[in-house]
């Protein structure tokens, strides 16, 4: 599976959370990063996410499939 075929929400933080911006990733649970701008958020899930799936597997436990099709 490859991170960027997962669905990554981005939204702003405020300046109370830290500013910057998080992101999400709704088909995994837990799965979440941040960054100073979007595109280093979307980049930091993209390395969360293939750690969420390593550790998935090595635990044995099933990983989602991505909703959206790779482009």
């Amino acid at each position: 599976m490859n991170p960027q075929d997962y669905e990554v929400d981005i939204r702003p933080l405020s300046d109370a959370d830290g500013g910057g911006f998080i992101a999400i990733v709704p088909e995994l649970p837990g799965c979440r990063s941040d960054g100073d701008t979007p595109q280093e958020a979307l980049d930091n899930a993209y390395d969360a996410i293939a750690c969420w799936i390593e550790a998935a597997q090595e635990m044995g436990r099933p990983v989602p499939q991505p909703r959206r099709a790779a482009a």
